[in-house]
């Protein structure tokens, strides 16, 4: 996006990928058919020690400009829930879009090109600046010299993909600080008797609402061989940090004493556990009578729970508690938490306050958006941004 920008504005951009293909994270992004904006996008779906440092570039580019370049090669999408635009078909379509969009902008693309070094170009003194500073940037393939340099390395989620922490070391080497990182957008590990209640679960999903840290989601939990994955528990995990209490309620749109109460006048001689089964998938709501309400003896009918006892079944419905002990990292990460500080980079050109024609956008910025499309379109609003001013 910043290459497109900056080339339709005549400059001339060489794009450096030490991957052999461009555009890989795109590929894999929404089951391959790409979740390539949100139409609610604002500053508050995204994570930062800075939280206003996003407005400015968000607002200048936003979701339906990224729309306009998607309907401008008829490409279909479609909306899935909660503003996620998605292809209808490929996300080979969007990476197409993107390097046809280069190639009429006059942008060359070296692939199989990785960095070896970067050095900062000064001019004498006795000579005008803009004559002779910049970058050189020795590459596998060939050294280039330029007057400005844009750092869109991304972070460190799914190496597997080449991801690395390349970005970072740059920004250091240049004086920047860079803010302490961890895995977002990842699922979270269980270990001792909270994995052992759920591991022969694995597979079964259920609608909660996932809170840490104050932060609450509502979407689809799923319980995995090693802990718990899902939407609601991907997004909580960019707020949840070791030793924090995780809170699951599950049945978020319903008051869950009144629905006890309900099920006991309707149908008192029905045993809990098999009015349970109807509000959970049946496995999920045996290991809850087992590991969470056993105490409560959950095989007698409703009938014969008291008012204290069915708050507390209540209670462990709306706060079930769930003590994670980690994520599962960086390889099935989709975003890198943390990063180049922003308050050492301009938040309307993502220029360097350090160095004049260096310049950070994307994830390798501490700017982490919310799943559901946020970190593409900051991906789209930064690279706009710094197109825009190089």
């Amino acid at each position: 996006m910043c290459a497109i920008t900056a080339g339709r504005r005549g400059k001339r951009v060489v794009v450096v990928e030490h991957a052999n293909r461009v555009g890989k994270k795109i590929l894999m992004s929404g089951g391959g058919r790409c979740n390539f904006t949100n139409t609610g996008t604002s500053p508050a779906n995204f994570l930062s020690a800075n939280p206003h440092f996003c407005k400015s570039a968000l607002a200048r580019y936003t979701p339906w400009h990224f729309l306009d370049m998607v309907d401008g090669h008829r490409i279909a999408w479609h909306e899935k829930e909660l503003g996620q635009l998605f292809c209808d078909e490929s996300s080979k379509l969007i990476v197409k879009m993107l390097l046809d969009e280069c190639s009429a902008a006059g942008v060359q693309v070296q692939t199989g090109c990785s960095v070896r070094k970067i050095e900062r170009l000064r001019a004498p003194d006795d000579v005008p600046e803009s004559a002779h500073d910049g970058f050189l940037v020795d590459t596998s393939l060939a050294q280039f010299r330029a007057p400005a340099l844009v750092v869109a390395s991304g972070g460190l989620s799914i190496p597997s993909m080449g991801a690395s922490g390349f970005g970072y070391e740059v920004a250091k080497q240049f004086g920047h600080a860079v803010l302490p990182l961890r895995a977002g957008l990842v699922p979270l590990t269980l270990s001792g008797k909270h994995q052992e209640r759920l591991a022969d679960l694995s597979g079964v999903s259920l609608p909660v609402t996932a809170t840490a840290r104050g932060q609450s989601f509502s979407n689809f939990l799923l319980v995995t061989h090693r802990g718990i994955s899902g939407p609601a528990i991907l997004q909580v995990s960019s707020y949840w940090q070791p030793g924090d209490d995780l809170q699951l309620n599950l049945l978020p749109d319903t008051d869950a004493l009144t629905t006890l109460q309900h099920m006991q006048r309707a149908r008192p001689a029905s045993e809990l556990k098999t009015l349970l089964a109807e509000l959970f998938p049946k496995r999920f709501a045996q290991r809850l009578c087992e590991a969470w309400l056993g105490h409560l003896q959950p095989a007698r009918p409703i009938r014969q729970f008291n008012l204290p006892e069915l708050q507390e079944v209540a209670a462990v419905l709306h706060r079930l508690p769930l003590v994670a002990s980690g994520t599962e990292g960086y390889r099935t990460a989709e975003v890198t938490l943390g990063g180049v500080d922003t308050h050492g980079v301009s938040s309307t050109t993502m220029e360097s306050r350090h160095v004049p024609g260096l310049y950070f956008i994307g994830e390798v910025l501490d700017v982490t958006g919310w799943l559901g499309g946020y970190n593409f379109q900051w991906a789209w609003a930064s690279g706009h941004a710094a197109g825009s001013a190089v």
